[in-house]
Protein backbone atom coordinates (compact mmCIF):
# COMPACT_ATOMS: atom_id res chain seq x y z
CA UNK A 1 0.00 0.00 0.00
CA UNK A 2 0.97 4.11 -0.04
CA UNK A 3 0.81 5.11 3.16
CA UNK A 4 0.72 8.51 4.29
CA UNK A 5 2.29 8.96 7.85
CA UNK A 6 2.09 12.53 9.30
CA UNK A 7 4.80 13.37 12.38
CA UNK A 8 7.18 10.45 10.68
CA UNK A 9 10.42 12.07 12.15
CA UNK A 10 7.96 11.66 15.60
CA UNK A 11 8.48 9.22 18.27
CA UNK A 12 5.66 6.99 17.64
CA UNK A 13 5.69 8.09 13.82
CA UNK A 14 9.07 7.16 13.36
CA UNK A 15 8.74 3.43 14.60
CA UNK A 16 5.67 3.06 12.63
CA UNK A 17 7.48 4.26 9.48
CA UNK A 18 9.69 1.44 9.98
CA UNK A 19 7.57 -1.36 10.54
CA UNK A 20 5.85 -0.22 7.69
CA UNK A 21 8.54 -0.21 5.24
CA UNK A 22 10.01 -3.65 6.71
CA UNK A 23 6.19 -5.31 5.37
CA UNK A 24 7.31 -4.16 1.96
CA UNK A 25 4.84 -0.46 1.76
CA UNK A 26 5.46 2.79 0.22
CA UNK A 27 5.71 5.64 2.64
CA UNK A 28 5.24 9.34 2.33
CA UNK A 29 6.37 10.70 5.84
CA UNK A 30 5.52 14.48 6.17
CA UNK A 31 7.09 16.15 9.66
CA UNK A 32 7.32 20.08 10.14
CA UNK A 33 10.52 19.25 12.74
CA UNK A 34 9.56 22.00 14.86
CA UNK A 35 11.93 22.52 18.30
CA UNK A 36 8.98 21.80 20.57
CA UNK A 37 12.05 19.57 21.67
CA UNK A 38 15.43 19.06 20.84
CA UNK A 39 15.23 18.66 17.17
CA UNK A 40 18.38 16.33 17.12
CA UNK A 41 16.67 13.49 17.73
CA UNK A 42 13.83 13.97 15.45
CA UNK A 43 16.74 13.53 12.71
CA UNK A 44 18.47 10.80 14.14
CA UNK A 45 15.08 8.54 14.29
CA UNK A 46 14.57 9.82 10.51
CA UNK A 47 18.33 9.15 9.40
CA UNK A 48 17.35 5.13 10.56
CA UNK A 49 15.11 5.07 6.98
CA UNK A 50 15.37 8.54 4.92
CA UNK A 51 17.87 6.64 2.45
CA UNK A 52 14.90 3.84 1.96
CA UNK A 53 13.99 3.75 -1.61
CA UNK A 54 10.49 3.18 -0.79
CA UNK A 55 10.13 6.49 1.16
CA UNK A 56 10.07 9.89 0.65
CA UNK A 57 10.06 12.72 3.20
CA UNK A 58 8.59 16.11 2.97
CA UNK A 59 9.23 18.53 5.92
CA UNK A 60 6.08 20.50 5.76
CA UNK A 61 3.91 21.95 8.25
CA UNK A 62 0.22 20.39 8.58
CA UNK A 63 -1.06 24.24 8.81
CA UNK A 64 0.18 24.65 5.12
CA UNK A 65 -2.61 23.71 3.20
CA UNK A 66 -1.06 24.40 -0.13
CA UNK A 67 1.55 21.93 0.70
CA UNK A 68 -0.73 19.31 1.93
CA UNK A 69 -3.51 19.77 -0.81
CA UNK A 70 -0.33 18.95 -3.17
CA UNK A 71 1.25 16.00 -1.43
CA UNK A 72 -2.49 14.11 -1.87
CA UNK A 73 -2.69 15.41 -5.34
CA UNK A 74 1.07 13.77 -6.27
CA UNK A 75 1.75 10.57 -4.07
CA UNK A 76 -2.49 9.50 -4.19
CA UNK A 77 -1.88 7.71 -0.81
CA UNK A 78 -4.53 4.83 -0.06
CA UNK A 79 -4.13 4.92 3.73
CA UNK A 80 -3.17 8.02 6.05
CA UNK A 81 -1.84 7.74 9.47
CA UNK A 82 -2.60 11.29 11.31
CA UNK A 83 0.11 11.41 13.99
CA UNK A 84 1.45 15.06 13.57
CA UNK A 85 0.28 17.18 16.62
CA UNK A 86 0.99 19.77 19.37
CA UNK A 87 1.34 17.29 22.05
CA UNK A 88 2.19 18.02 25.76
CA UNK A 89 -0.70 18.61 28.48
CA UNK A 90 1.32 21.29 30.13
CA UNK A 91 2.39 23.09 27.13
CA UNK A 92 -1.42 23.76 26.17
CA UNK A 93 -1.96 25.94 29.13
CA UNK A 94 0.81 28.08 27.87
CA UNK A 95 0.51 28.38 23.89
CA UNK A 96 -2.90 27.08 22.94
CA UNK A 97 -2.69 28.66 19.80
CA UNK A 98 -0.33 25.96 18.99
CA UNK A 99 -2.60 23.37 19.44
CA UNK A 100 -5.45 25.20 17.16
CA UNK A 101 -3.26 25.68 14.90
CA UNK A 102 -1.71 22.15 14.39
CA UNK A 103 -4.79 19.81 15.90
CA UNK A 104 -7.63 21.31 14.80
CA UNK A 105 -6.59 23.44 11.84
CA UNK A 106 -3.90 21.36 10.75
CA UNK A 107 -6.15 18.21 10.91
CA UNK A 108 -8.48 19.80 8.95
CA UNK A 109 -6.51 19.94 6.20
CA UNK A 110 -5.91 16.34 6.37
CA UNK A 111 -9.16 15.47 6.21
CA UNK A 112 -10.12 17.90 3.04
CA UNK A 113 -7.01 15.75 1.70
CA UNK A 114 -8.69 12.57 2.41
CA UNK A 115 -11.62 13.45 1.44
CA UNK A 116 -10.97 14.33 -2.40
CA UNK A 117 -8.02 12.29 -2.82
CA UNK A 118 -10.22 9.07 -2.17
CA UNK A 119 -8.75 7.75 0.63
CA UNK A 120 -9.85 4.32 1.81
CA UNK A 121 -8.81 4.50 5.91
CA UNK A 122 -7.72 7.81 7.63
CA UNK A 123 -6.53 6.55 11.32
CA UNK A 124 -5.26 9.32 13.29
CA UNK A 125 -3.80 9.78 16.84
CA UNK A 126 -6.77 10.86 19.61
CA UNK A 127 -5.47 10.46 24.16
CA UNK A 128 -6.29 9.26 27.02
CA UNK A 129 -6.45 12.69 28.04
CA UNK A 130 -10.15 13.38 26.55
CA UNK A 131 -11.50 11.22 29.30
CA UNK A 132 -10.80 14.19 31.92
CA UNK A 133 -12.62 14.76 34.32
CA UNK A 134 -14.20 11.04 34.07
CA UNK A 135 -13.31 8.70 37.15
CA UNK A 136 -15.35 5.40 36.05
CA UNK A 137 -12.45 2.63 36.02
CA UNK A 138 -11.61 1.12 33.28
CA UNK A 139 -11.67 4.24 30.91
CA UNK A 140 -14.16 3.04 28.02
CA UNK A 141 -15.00 4.57 24.64
CA UNK A 142 -18.17 3.35 25.01
CA UNK A 143 -18.81 6.48 27.92
CA UNK A 144 -19.17 10.02 27.32
CA UNK A 145 -15.78 12.11 27.46
CA UNK A 146 -17.21 15.69 27.54
CA UNK A 147 -15.18 16.87 30.04
CA UNK A 148 -11.37 17.48 29.42
CA UNK A 149 -9.10 19.25 31.96
CA UNK A 150 -6.80 20.82 29.15
CA UNK A 151 -6.73 22.18 25.52
CA UNK A 152 -4.54 19.30 24.20
CA UNK A 153 -7.41 16.83 25.22
CA UNK A 154 -9.94 19.19 24.06
CA UNK A 155 -8.34 19.31 20.67
CA UNK A 156 -8.22 16.00 20.58
CA UNK A 157 -11.89 15.15 21.06
CA UNK A 158 -12.38 17.72 18.64
CA UNK A 159 -10.24 15.58 15.95
CA UNK A 160 -12.62 12.77 16.70
CA UNK A 161 -15.60 14.82 16.24
CA UNK A 162 -14.61 16.30 13.01
CA UNK A 163 -13.61 12.83 11.91
CA UNK A 164 -17.21 12.09 12.31
CA UNK A 165 -18.41 14.56 10.31
CA UNK A 166 -16.23 13.37 7.65
CA UNK A 167 -17.12 9.97 7.69
CA UNK A 168 -21.13 10.75 8.06
CA UNK A 169 -20.60 13.20 5.02
CA UNK A 170 -18.84 11.80 2.34
CA UNK A 171 -18.38 7.86 3.49
CA UNK A 172 -14.39 8.24 4.76
CA UNK A 173 -13.70 5.50 6.96
CA UNK A 174 -11.67 7.36 9.83
CA UNK A 175 -10.49 5.65 13.20
CA UNK A 176 -9.59 7.42 16.26
CA UNK A 177 -6.80 5.90 18.35
CA UNK A 178 -6.81 6.94 22.52
CA UNK A 179 -3.12 6.49 23.01
CA UNK A 180 -2.21 5.66 26.66
CA UNK A 181 1.47 6.98 27.95
CA UNK A 182 3.22 5.23 25.18
CA UNK A 183 7.40 4.93 26.26
CA UNK A 184 9.96 3.24 24.56
CA UNK A 185 13.57 3.98 22.91
CA UNK A 186 13.53 7.20 20.67
CA UNK A 187 10.86 8.71 23.01
CA UNK A 188 9.84 12.34 23.73
CA UNK A 189 13.10 14.04 25.36
CA UNK A 190 9.65 16.07 27.45
CA UNK A 191 8.03 12.74 28.86
CA UNK A 192 8.56 11.45 32.54
CA UNK A 193 11.01 8.69 31.53
CA UNK A 194 13.35 10.43 29.75
CA UNK A 195 13.54 13.39 32.17
CA UNK A 196 13.73 10.94 35.05
CA UNK A 197 16.68 8.78 33.07
CA UNK A 198 18.47 12.07 32.37
CA UNK A 199 18.31 13.65 36.10
CA UNK A 200 19.29 10.67 38.11
CA UNK A 201 22.31 9.80 35.92
CA UNK A 202 23.25 13.13 36.49
CA UNK A 203 22.38 13.02 39.91
CA UNK A 204 19.80 15.79 39.99
CA UNK A 205 16.53 15.88 41.87
CA UNK A 206 13.31 14.68 39.98
CA UNK A 207 9.88 16.47 40.09
CA UNK A 208 7.02 13.70 41.48
CA UNK A 209 3.41 15.22 40.66
CA UNK A 210 0.91 14.62 42.49
CA UNK A 211 2.95 13.41 45.52
CA UNK A 212 3.76 10.19 43.59
CA UNK A 213 -0.06 9.21 43.62
CA UNK A 214 -0.47 8.84 39.80
CA UNK A 215 -1.44 5.86 38.51
CA UNK A 216 -0.50 5.41 34.24
CA UNK A 217 -1.67 2.86 32.25
CA UNK A 218 1.91 3.04 30.14
CA UNK A 219 2.19 1.26 27.02
CA UNK A 220 4.99 0.03 25.26
CA UNK A 221 5.96 1.31 21.83
CA UNK A 222 5.73 -1.96 20.09
CA UNK A 223 3.01 -2.66 21.38
CA UNK A 224 1.16 0.28 20.04
CA UNK A 225 2.50 0.10 16.78
CA UNK A 226 1.44 -3.52 16.87
CA UNK A 227 -2.16 -2.12 17.17
CA UNK A 228 -1.92 0.81 14.71
CA UNK A 229 -0.55 -1.72 11.91
CA UNK A 230 -3.79 -3.99 12.97
CA UNK A 231 -5.83 -0.90 12.66
CA UNK A 232 -4.71 0.41 9.17
CA UNK A 233 -5.49 -2.82 7.56
CA UNK A 234 -9.45 -2.98 7.93
CA UNK A 235 -10.85 -0.03 7.29
CA UNK A 236 -13.46 1.23 9.61
CA UNK A 237 -17.47 0.29 9.15
CA UNK A 238 -20.70 1.60 10.43
CA UNK A 239 -22.57 0.37 13.06
CA UNK A 240 -25.95 -0.81 11.91
CA UNK A 241 -27.33 -1.74 15.53
CA UNK A 242 -26.59 1.99 16.08
CA UNK A 243 -29.54 4.25 16.82
CA UNK A 244 -29.82 7.79 17.80
CA UNK A 245 -32.00 7.28 21.01
CA UNK A 246 -29.04 5.42 22.94
CA UNK A 247 -26.14 6.51 21.02
CA UNK A 248 -22.87 4.47 21.39
CA UNK A 249 -20.29 7.06 21.80
CA UNK A 250 -17.37 4.32 20.31
CA UNK A 251 -19.32 3.48 16.92
CA UNK A 252 -21.86 5.64 14.16
CA UNK A 253 -23.97 4.53 11.88
CA UNK A 254 -21.62 6.45 9.64
CA UNK A 255 -17.73 4.49 9.31
CA UNK A 256 -16.63 6.17 12.16
CA UNK A 257 -14.69 4.38 14.70
CA UNK A 258 -12.62 5.01 18.60
CA UNK A 259 -10.67 2.93 20.36
CA UNK A 260 -8.55 2.63 23.32
CA UNK A 261 -5.16 1.37 22.93
CA UNK A 262 -3.24 0.85 26.15
CA UNK A 263 -1.28 -1.70 28.06
CA UNK A 264 -5.06 -2.26 30.66
CA UNK A 265 -2.48 -2.50 33.80
CA UNK A 266 -2.08 1.04 35.24
CA UNK A 267 1.24 1.16 37.21
CA UNK A 268 2.01 3.11 40.09
CA UNK A 269 4.42 6.34 39.55
CA UNK A 270 6.53 5.29 42.25
CA UNK A 271 6.41 1.95 41.06
CA UNK A 272 7.09 3.37 37.68
CA UNK A 273 10.61 5.27 39.20
CA UNK A 274 11.32 2.22 41.30
CA UNK A 275 11.61 0.06 37.75
CA UNK A 276 14.02 2.85 36.48
CA UNK A 277 16.55 2.84 39.26
CA UNK A 278 16.67 -0.53 39.19
CA UNK A 279 17.30 0.03 35.33
CA UNK A 280 19.97 2.47 36.06
CA UNK A 281 21.32 0.76 39.27
CA UNK A 282 20.96 4.20 40.81
CA UNK A 283 18.42 6.01 42.98
CA UNK A 284 16.02 8.94 42.27
CA UNK A 285 16.31 12.16 44.60
CA UNK A 286 12.47 13.07 44.87
CA UNK A 287 11.12 16.54 45.11
CA UNK A 288 7.10 15.68 45.81
CA UNK A 289 5.12 18.18 44.52
CA UNK A 290 1.18 18.51 43.92
CA UNK A 291 -0.82 17.82 40.66
CA UNK A 292 -0.38 20.65 37.97
CA UNK A 293 -3.12 22.32 36.19
CA UNK A 294 -4.60 19.62 33.67
CA UNK A 295 -3.58 16.98 35.02
CA UNK A 296 -5.61 13.61 34.71
CA UNK A 297 -4.42 11.85 38.62
CA UNK A 298 -5.17 7.72 36.84
CA UNK A 299 -5.67 6.64 33.47
CA UNK A 300 -6.03 2.99 33.17
CA UNK A 301 -7.67 1.40 29.33
CA UNK A 302 -10.38 -0.73 28.73
CA UNK A 303 -9.44 -2.24 25.80
CA UNK A 304 -11.77 -5.03 25.22
CA UNK A 305 -12.75 -4.13 21.50
CA UNK A 306 -9.60 -4.07 20.54
CA UNK A 307 -9.09 -7.38 21.49
CA UNK A 308 -12.14 -8.76 20.23
CA UNK A 309 -12.02 -7.77 17.15
CA UNK A 310 -8.32 -6.63 16.50
CA UNK A 311 -7.11 -9.82 18.38
CA UNK A 312 -5.10 -7.51 19.87
CA UNK A 313 -2.90 -8.00 23.27
CA UNK A 314 0.12 -5.80 24.82
CA UNK A 315 2.92 -7.97 25.63
CA UNK A 316 5.61 -6.14 27.36
CA UNK A 317 5.41 -5.54 30.86
CA UNK A 318 6.73 -2.01 32.04
CA UNK A 319 9.78 -3.29 33.98
CA UNK A 320 10.77 -5.20 30.59
CA UNK A 321 10.07 -1.58 28.63
CA UNK A 322 12.28 0.43 30.99
CA UNK A 323 15.26 -1.30 30.85
CA UNK A 324 15.13 -1.26 26.92
CA UNK A 325 15.09 2.37 27.12
CA UNK A 326 17.53 2.81 29.34
CA UNK A 327 19.58 0.24 27.39
CA UNK A 328 18.59 2.77 24.22
CA UNK A 329 19.02 5.93 26.51
CA UNK A 330 22.95 4.91 27.80
CA UNK A 331 23.68 3.80 23.89
CA UNK A 332 22.29 7.00 22.11
CA UNK A 333 23.66 9.53 24.57
CA UNK A 334 26.49 7.80 25.36
CA UNK A 335 26.12 7.46 28.99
Amino acid sequence: MRVLVTGSAGFIGSSLVLRLLERGDTVIGIDNHNDYYDPAIKDARLARFIEHPNYSHLRIDLIDRESITDCFSVYKPQRVVNLAAQAGVRYSIENPLAYINSNIVGFANILEGCRHNQVDHLVYASSSSVYGANTSMPFSTHDNVDHPLSLYAASKKSNELMAHTYSHLFGLPTTGLRFFTVYGPWGRPDMALFKFTKAILAGEPIQVFNHGKHRRDFTYIDDIIEGILRVIDRPAFPNNTWIGNAPDPATSSAPWRVYNIGNSNPVELMDYISAIETALGKKAIMQLIPIQDGDVPDTFANIDDLIIEFNYRPAIPVEVGVTRFVNWYRDYYKV
